[in-house]
């Protein structure tokens, strides 16, 4: 796996280093000591998948807050996504800085979302999978959200959002207190 940080201090994206022959191709897509060895956290609680038939759905903006907070490490596995990753963390260098990139099955790539950033994504294609691991269990009590479209971020999302839940729809504008 080949890992570059991104704008936003703590996150990774990460590359597949593919292994090609008359077959396909070979990657590994997670070793824990890959991830240690860059001082990422290697824990893995839960697996989670999620479906969207139509582009233009978007899913998020969540976190967890602490003593539930978690890492994603996020993979689009048929389709593709515009992933968004927010850095939340009043302490944090790169605080209410955002980092995005293009998701495909096609490539592989993943996203390392860092405790206390905000996560989420907007489908591109028909008929897109999202496969992502968390290091803590969901706890709906710790669950948050901000707004897509919330002006402290200034997100360019690269197409129109069709499809978005009412929880999603109606989660405030970020307050940092």
């Amino acid at each position: 796996m080949i890992f570059s940080e991104g704008p936003v201090a703590g996150a990774f994206a990460i590359e597949l280093e593919l292994r090609r022959d008359a077959r396909g191709w070979f990657a590994r897509s997670w070793c824990e000591r890959e991830f240690a060895e860059h001082g990422l956290v290697a824990r893995i609680a839960q697996v989670n998948t999620q479906w969207s038939p139509q582009p233009g759905t978007l899913r998020g903006l969540h976190w967890q807050e602490p003593p539930h907070a978690e890492v994603k490490l996020v993979r689009c596995t048929r389709g593709a996504v515009y992933d968004v990753i927010v850095d939340l963390r009043p302490a944090s260098a790169t605080f209410r800085r955002w980092m995005a990139r293009e998701l495909s099955a096609d490539d592989g790539a993943m996203l390392y979302a860092p405790e206390g950033c905000a996560h989420g994504y907007l489908t591109l294609k028909e008929d897109t999978e999202v496969t992502y691991f968390t290091s803590a269990f969901y706890a709906p009590d710790a669950a948050r959200g901000v707004r897509f479209d919330d002006p402290a971020f200034g997100i360019a999302w690269p197409a129109p959002v069709r499809v978005i839940s009412d929880q999603d729809r109606q989660w405030p504008d970020f307050d940092p207190r």
